[in-house]
């Protein structure tokens, strides 16, 4: 009896604890969420589906209606377009092992040009330089870079491809040599990097999708939405293999 009453005391003594409240601070940001609006929450969303027939219901029901005897769905205005008018026809005249090859062979042009294009600033990539040794600080002071490589002074900048001044007259210098022209065919050439780097990312989406829309015959829970850039998201039931 006297650890019954010790108990009791105990129990008395002991200090309420209760979830704090949104502070002064942050009042504008609203009612700071409990453990029993979550539950509230969770226990609406998934109130339909365990209500209907789980292997029927989804979610699109609740926001489209019947007109003229076609589903049209409630999309409101300024949501995010699932997908392109580019994106709808690929995906609706090509498989999706052209999506791939189209994609790979992209990868390959993008890897030519990155080397052609000698990008020494690449993440990863370590920067060449070359190294000159001579004999004394004197001829440290008195060294020439052109007249060492035996090449005009303009071509000095050039990473590749030095051409020597003893070189016939008759041959031709490989690439531009004047610095107006070389800078507009760099800007050319990213151009078309980058343009070839937006076509990958693309293919790479679109396979995406349609590998998706093969996916679905299996039964499925959707996870994220689809977007522009990226594939929808579905949790797929775990199926025992033997």
């Amino acid at each position: 009896m006297s650890s019954f009453r010790k108990a009791l005391k105990s129990q008395q003594q002991q200090k309420n604890h209760r979830e704090r409240s949104q502070p002064g601070f942050r009042k504008h940001l609203g009612h700071l969420e409990k453990k029993k609006d979550y539950k509230l929450l969770t226990s609406d969303y998934h109130k339909n589906p365990n209500t209907l027939n789980p292997d029927e219901f989804y979610f699109k029901m609740v926001s489209s209606q019947l007109k003229d005897g076609v589903h049209v769905s409630n999309k409101a205005k300024g949501t995010e377009e699932e997908n392109t008018e580019e994106q709808r026809k690929l995906m609706r005249t090509q498989d999706i092992r052209y999506v791939e090859m189209k994609r790979v062979a992209e990868g390959k042009k993008i890897e030519r040009l990155k080397s052609e294009l000698h990008l020494l600033d690449a993440d990863g990539k370590q920067k060449n330089g070359h190294a000159f040794y001579v004999g004394s600080k004197q001829k440290v002071a008195d060294f020439d870079l052109a007249s060492h490589l035996d090449t005009a002074p303009e071509l000095v900048d050039r990473v590749y491809n030095w051409t020597t001044l003893h070189m016939p007259e008759s041959k031709t210098i490989q690439g531009a040599v004047e610095p107006l022209s070389i800078k507009v065919n760099r800007k050319h050439q990213y151009n078309i990097l980058s343009q070839r780097i937006d076509r990958e990312k693309k293919m790479f989406v679109i396979g995406q999708k349609i590998q998706t829309r093969k996916d679905l015959h299996d039964k499925n829970e959707k996870v994220s939405k689809e977007t522009v850039n990226a594939s929808a998201v579905y949790k797929f039931e775990a199926k025992r293999k033997r």
